[in-house]
């Protein structure tokens, strides 16, 4: 079952992402690393996260990255650009978070 604190401080830390990409603030690339600290501690997250979560911790990360995943991953019916994606994460480096 879901620790309903766990759920608390996600939903709060993608609220404070949204609020960082809007004003594009410094803190950015702390809040990713924290939300990915979290959800690898509570792996859960993911699948209980609204659309709206999920959407805003993928525009972060596109922001943070320069690149854009949905451009990406949807050009084609092969997987070259979802390759293309984790190839460009790679070159991002653990920084990137």
């Amino acid at each position: 079952m879901m620790n309903s604190k766990a759920s608390f401080e996600f939903q709060e830390k993608a609220l404070k992402l949204k609020e960082a990409i809007l004003i594009r603030h410094p803190s950015m690339p702390t809040l990713l690393r924290s939300i990915k600290e979290l959800l690898n501690s509570q792996p859960e997250n993911v699948t209980l996260a609204s659309e709206e979560e999920i959407a805003t911790i993928v525009q972060g990360l596109e922001i943070q990255t320069n690149t854009f995943l949905a451009d990406s991953v949807t050009k084609g019916k092969n997987t070259t650009g979802a390759k293309v994606v984790v190839q460009k994460l790679k070159n991002a480096g653990v920084d990137a978070f």
